[in-house]
């Protein structure tokens, strides 16, 4: 056999091999952004294809909502024809409580949908409440403490007493104050108190415009006190006393929702830990078969992280 031959047959062996390469590539490729795809969506949208009660459960601390509004999206595209919001927490941030409210507002000019305050729905998560169409709460539930909150420690006095003293040099006084390391002076105290009263303020406007006050009403209810579910009800912060069986009746007849449709759970999509390093397979495995620009859309792709404790509050604890 000449040498030409020879060659020839082994160009084509490692042709053969480079196509088989190819295929496994673009194989490994497909399957990295199917788990790249449901790590950051989910399945809950798969799994719900037939007409049913959808329900959400909000509870522990009211944080970043980024999940919970991917879900909002899921369900307003969903056959589900009513939603149950079941709510058990103290609230949290005051931004979560915010994006909650207005993403409730938004399913709910798709969707009617109900709050079921099941143990405890104070701040935030009261916020989230007046978001849904109607709420019922247990007699038993803690409801309210309608306020915003911020706090901070100041050790100045013991720094003192051990002999620390923190220096700073600021681009004005009110920059970085109050810092927890030196006395508050009633300058920054009076800036942080006009930040958390704008947004009481505001607070206290949506519950006036969705529970339907009079000045006198609000200022009954907006001193951040909490209130049993008979007080709440007492004080119009809630439609009903009950559980999820008056909700699905308040669904029935007034929204006309089927009541003996199954009532199915709804799961945020949660984002896996080895996403990232899944995005970076995907990325590279697309550079090695000459998808250079599929690799530069799949690195630019965004993460879904969780948001970070903003400064203003709205939570209740004893």
């Amino acid at each position: 056999m000449s040498v030409e031959t020879d060659l020839l047959v082994d160009r084509r062996v490692l042709r053969r091999k480079l196509s088989v390469w190819r295929v496994l590539a673009f194989l490994f490729l497909a399957l990295a952004l199917i788990v790249a795809y449901f790590a950051l969506i989910g399945t809950s949208a798969l799994q719900h294809r037939a007409p049913h009660i959808a329900r959400i459960k909000l509870d522990g601390f009211v944080g970043d909502q980024t999940a919970n509004l991917k879900l909002f999206d899921q369900i307003a595209a969903s056959p589900a024809t009513g939603v149950i919001v079941d709510i058990n927490s103290p609230g949290g941030t005051t931004s979560g409580g915010e994006a909650l409210y207005d993403g409730l507002r938004k399913l709910s000019a798709k969707k009617p949908t109900v709050a079921v305050i099941d143990g405890l729905g104070a701040s935030a998560a009261y916020m989230a409440a007046i978001g849904t169409d109607h709420i019922v709460a247990r007699r038993s539930a803690l409801v309210g403490s309608i306020g915003v909150l911020v706090q901070y420690p100041n050790v100045s006095k013991l720094l003192d007493t051990i002999g620390v003293t923190v220096e700073a040099v600021k681009s004005s006084p009110l920059k970085a104050a109050p810092d927890g390391v030196t006395p508050t002076s009633p300058e920054a105290r009076a800036a942080l108190a006009s930040v958390v009263n704008d947004t009481y303020g505001w607070f206290k406007d949506l519950v006036k415009d969705r529970r339907k006050y009079d000045d006198a009403g609000l200022a009954a209810v907006s001193d951040g006190r909490i209130f049993t579910g008979k007080q709440a009800l007492d004080l119009k912060l809630i439609d009903e006393m009950g559980d999820e069986s008056t909700a699905i009746t308040w669904l029935n007849t007034s929204k006309s929702v089927a009541k003996d449709l199954p009532v199915e759970d709804w799961d945020k999509p949660s984002v896996s830990s080895s996403f990232p390093f899944a995005k970076a397979g995907a990325a590279w495995l697309a550079d090695s078969v000459g998808l250079k620009s599929l690799g530069d859309v799949i690195r630019a792709a965004p993460e879904t992280q969780p948001g970070a404790l903003d400064g203003l509050v709205s939570v209740w604890h004893p």
